[in-house]
């Protein structure tokens, strides 16, 4: 912790950061990325050109001055930061150089209001909480690599299976090139992938959710094909991977990390919750659930735009087909001609859980979501109206947004 009078300060300057924040991170990145040019192929160049990871950094910062007092409030935050740097092979020796770029970028915005004495003070309060990162991404490297079939830093897999799952979404079935094993990750968790793009002429990584359970042999992802969106270079990996990467093509991938996991050590109900390609983890939690615990209550609730965008039907009904604990619900926004009530989808419209409350609130559940950020907004918030314990609520977030607890 920070000493009482290095708090005092930073959390005096929470209102200025709320006020300037913005133009600082904005100003800390373009500063960065011209003094160590290098770092741009560790960072999202996507999320840079639309504003996401300037605006999620300043609401970071700004989060961290008025909580410094309370560390508590901060600890889920930290958790999936710690995830997220673990998954890209961030080193103490970068943290040196943000903080370095961070501070410049305070004084240079705020001018002479950034006195002497608020610059100190960010300056211990950032090592503190870098510290703190530290320590924890080197646990979880520690524990990745002690992992039977685990390893760190970037490993080389060879795609032996590309799998078409809808018209966006395709799987990829990766075997690492050494002939090694692969840890048994947990349900739910995500690997980095990183490529070359040649439209950038950088090196980016991409994080993907594991898409089936473990097995020790191989990983798999299920990716979507993201649109490229106006003077932003959207889906620039996705593209690549389902256009230029072929069965017998290698990649890097980061060992799995992520705070999103299916509570295996509970035998209460799991409900599923997810929307598009949010289905992803899911496949992995409902495979594993129906493998380990086949009498384990399971709720799968799953929302798609139309059945020719909707990913793994098949793969979903030949997992539940017969299963008596398992209850599937599929929403449908669109329906078309060929598709059958009841077999197809069960709801026409967007995932609305007031319309199945009677199937998803179980007695003791955990509900799991994961989609879009405003879907799991939604979904989360409606959850909570209904009674349903926060602590039992558990979503999956990528991306450069922060969804508030």
């Amino acid at each position: 912790m920070p000493s009482p009078q290095t708090a005092a300060i930073v959390k005096a300057t929470a209102p200025v950061l709320a006020q300037h924040g913005l133009a600082i991170t904005e100003h800390f990145y373009k500063r960065m990325f011209r003094e160590e040019p290098e770092l741009k192929n560790l960072f999202n160049q996507a999320h840079q050109a639309a504003g996401d990871q300037p605006r999620a950094l300043s609401n970071a910062v700004y989060a961290y001055a008025a909580n410094i007092e309370q560390p508590e409030v901060l600890a889920r935050a930290v958790e999936r930061i710690t995830n997220k740097h673990a998954s890209l092979q961030i080193t103490p020796e970068q943290y040196d150089i943000v903080g370095h770029h961070l501070l410049a970028s305070i004084k240079e915005v705020l001018g002479e209001a950034a006195t002497d004495d608020i610059i100190e003070a960010w300056r211990e309060a950032y090592g503190e909480l870098a510290g703190l990162l530290i320590k924890t991404e080197a646990d979880l490297y520690r524990q990745a690599e002690q992992e039977p079939g685990g390893w760190r830093g970037w490993r080389r897999f060879v795609i032996r299976r590309k799998e078409p799952e809808s018209r966006e979404i395709t799987s990829f079935y990766l075997y690492p090139v050494d002939g090694g094993g692969v840890p048994r990750f947990k349900p739910g968790q995500y690997i980095s992938v990183r490529v070359f793009v040649p439209s950038l002429g950088l090196t980016q990584p991409r994080q993907y959710s594991l898409s089936d359970a473990p097995n020790g042999e191989y990983l798999r992802i299920s990716v979507k094909r993201e649109g490229q969106k106006e003077r932003i270079p959207a889906g620039l990996v996705s593209n690549l991977l389902h256009d230029s990467y072929k069965e017998g093509d290698e990649i890097e991938l980061s060992p799995p990390f992520g705070d999103f996991m299916l509570h295996d050590d509970r035998d209460t109900p799991a409900v599923l919750i997810s929307g598009g390609v949010g289905i992803t983890p899911m496949l992995s939690m409902l495979n594993t659930l129906i493998a380990n615990q086949p009498q384990r209550a399971v709720v799968f609730v799953h929302g798609a735009r139309s059945s020719d965008v909707r990913a793994m039907k098949e793969v979903v009904r030949h997992a539940t087909h017969d299963k008596d604990n398992v209850r599937t619900i599929i929403f449908l926004e669109s329906v078309g001609e060929q598709d059958r009530p009841g077999e197809d989808y069960d709801q026409v419209g967007r995932v609305d859980l007031d319309q199945v409350r009677d199937q998803v609130l179980l007695a003791d559940a955990d509900y799991y979501l994961c989609g879009p950020i405003p879907f799991i907004r939604l979904h989360r918030d409606r959850l909570l109206a209904l009674g349903v314990d926060q602590s039992r609520i558990h979503y999956e977030v990528f991306g450069s947004d922060v969804l508030t607890e």
